[in-house]
C-alpha cells in the first residue's frame, strides 16, 4: 500500500502540472486574430482575419529580419511569404545560407520576384566563426543588416500580417531588452510530426506559460527573438554564442543580466511541422534533453517527476497488474488526453480530439528520452562530434570522417 501511495502522490503532482499549464495559457495567450483554429493549411501564407489599422502615433521602428536557411523545411515558401506580407511601415528580410547550391535559394529568388516591393537580401557564404551553423548564418545576416532593431526568426516559422506590429510593442519601453513569443506547432501530416506538435503544444508551450505567468521567469524561444542592436552589441553580439548549442538561452540570460527585461509575448507564432519521422523525433529530443540537463541541472529532474503518464505506467511494473495500479494508469492517461486537448483548443492548434489519444504514448517516449543525458553527453552537429558541457558549451571531439577512418 505504501508503494501505491507513493505512485499516487507522484502522478497527482504530474496532473497538477497539466492543470497549471491550462491555467497559465489562459493568462499568457491573448485573444487575437491569430488564435482561432486555422486548419491544416498547405501552400498559402497565414494571414490574420483583418489587417491592423495604421496609426501615426504607433511605435514602429525599422526592423531587420534575420532568416537563417538550410535546406527545404516543410512548406518553406509559405513560411517565408508570410514575412513578406507584414502590415508594417519599414522592414527588411535578410536570408543567409552557407551553400550556394542550397535548394532554399531557388525559393528565395522566387520570393524576390513575387514580392518586388519588399527589401529582400540574400547572402550565401561559408564561414567558420561558430560551431553552430545557425549562428554562422546569423553572423552573415547581421553584418548586412541596416536597421536598429533585429528580429531573429527560424525558417519553419509562419506568422500573421500583424506579427511585427505586435512583437515590437513592448520595445516602446526602453527597459525591455528582448521580446520572444509563444510557439504553436501546426499541420501534422505524419506520426513523427504529430508527436513533435503534441510536445510543442503541451510540454513546451505549457511550461513556458507557467514560468512566465506564475513565476515571472524570463524565457526565450529562439524561433522568434526581437532585440535592439545596441543592447545586443552591449552583451558581445554573436561572439558570445559561437561555441554554444543554446544560443537563444544564452542571449536571453545575458540581456536579462544587464538589467533589461526579457518578455515572452502572448502573441502566438506557428512552427510548421508537416513531416517528421519517429527517428527524427527521438534524435531531436534526445539532443535537447542533453541540452536541458546542462542548462537546468537539478531542475531537469522535475521533468520526469511531473510526467504523470510515464510514472503511472511504472506502477503496474513495480506492483504488478493489480486493479489499483491499472486504475491509476488509466486515470493518468485520461487526464493527460483531456488536459492536452483543452490546452490545444485554447491555443487553436487545429488538431482533432483523436490526435490527442497519442499524447500518453508521446509522454512515455519522452520519459525514456529523459534518461539520454545520463548515457551520452555528445551530439552530432555539422558532421562533427561534440561534447555538451555546462551552459551548453560545445567541446569538439572529432569529425565523423575521422571516426569512420578509425
Amino acid at each position: 500500500m505504501t508503494t501505491f501511495l507513493i505512485f499516487v502522490v507522484l502522478v497527482s503532482l504530474g496532473t497538477v502540472v497539466v492543470v497549471l499549464q491550462n491555467l497559465a495559457i489562459r493568462f499568457a495567450v491573448r485573444k487575437h486574430p491569430l488564435v482561432p483554429e486555422m486548419g491544416f493549411l498547405s501552400g498559402a501564407a497565414v494571414e490574420s482575419s483583418a489587417s491592423p489599422q495604421s496609426s501615426s502615433a504607433e511605435f514602429c521602428p525599422p526592423i531587420s529580419i534575420l532568416k537563417p536557411l538550410k535546406g527545404l523545411d516543410d512548406d518553406l515558401f509559405a513560411n517565408l511569404l508570410s514575412f513578406c506580407n507584414q502590415d508594417y511601415p519599414e522592414y527588411e528580410i535578410i536570408f543567409a545560407l552557407e551553400e550556394a547550391d542550397d535548394p532554399a535559394l531557388e525559393l528565395v529568388y522566387k520570393l524576390q520576384k513575387q514580392c518586388p516591393r519588399n527589401k529582400i537580401s540574400v547572402i550565401a557564404k561559408q564561414r567558420d566563426d561558430a560551431f553552430n551553423p545557425k549562428v554562422n548564418n546569423l553572423i552573415s545576416a547581421y553584418e548586412a543588416s541596416r536597421f536598429p532593431y533585429i528580429l531573429i526568426s527560424d525558417s519553419d516559422v509562419r506568422v500573421a500580417r500583424d506579427y511585427l506590429r505586435e512583437i515590437v510593442k513592448p520595445m516602446a519601453d526602453p527597459r525591455v531588452g528582448l521580446v520572444s513569443n509563444l510557439i504553436r506547432g501546426i499541420e501534422s501530416r505524419s506520426i513523427g510530426a504529430l508527436l513533435e506538435n503534441l510536445h510543442l503544444n503541451s510540454f513546451v508551450i505549457g511550461n513556458v506559460a507557467i514560468m512566465t505567468s506564475f513565476f515571472k521567469m524570463p524565457v526565450v524561444v529562439g524561433k522568434s527573438m526581437l532585440m535592439r542592436k545596441k543592447d545586443f552589441e552591449a552583451i558581445g553580439g554573436f561572439a558570445v554564442v559561437t561555441r554554444v548549442l543554446a544560443e537563444d538561452y544564452v542571449l536571453g540570460t545575458l540581456i536579462h543580466n544587464t538589467g533589461k527585461r526579457v518578455i515572452t509575448s502572448g502573441y502566438l507564432v506557428n512552427a510548421v511541422n508537416h513531416y517528421r519521422t519517429i527517428k527524427q523525433f527521438l534524435k531531436r529530443h534526445g539532443r535537447w534533453g542533453k541540452l536541458r540537463w546542462k542548462l537546468g541541472g537539478a531542475g531537469y529532474v522535475s521533468e520526469i517527476m511531473t510526467n504523470a503518464v510515464f510514472l503511472s505506467c511504472l506502477a503496474p511494473v513495480v506492483m504488478g497488474p493489480t486493479t489499483c495500479a491499472l486504475s491509476l494508469t488509466a486515470v493518468a492517461w485520461l487526464i493527460k488526453i483531456m488536459g492536452d486537448y483543452a490546452l490545444g483548443k485554447r491555443i487553436g492548434s487545429a488538431h482533432r480530439f483523436y490526435h490527442y489519444l497519442l499524447s500518453p504514448i508521446k509522454d512515455i517516449i519522452v520519459g525514456f528520452i529523459w534518461f539520454a543525458p545520463f548515457f551520452s553527453r555528445t551530439v552530432v552537429w555539422r558532421r562533427h562530434l561534440f561534447k555538451i558541457t555546462k551552459g551548453s558549451v560545445l567541446v569538439p571531439l572529432r569529425s565523423l570522417s575521422e571516426k569512420k577512418a578509425r
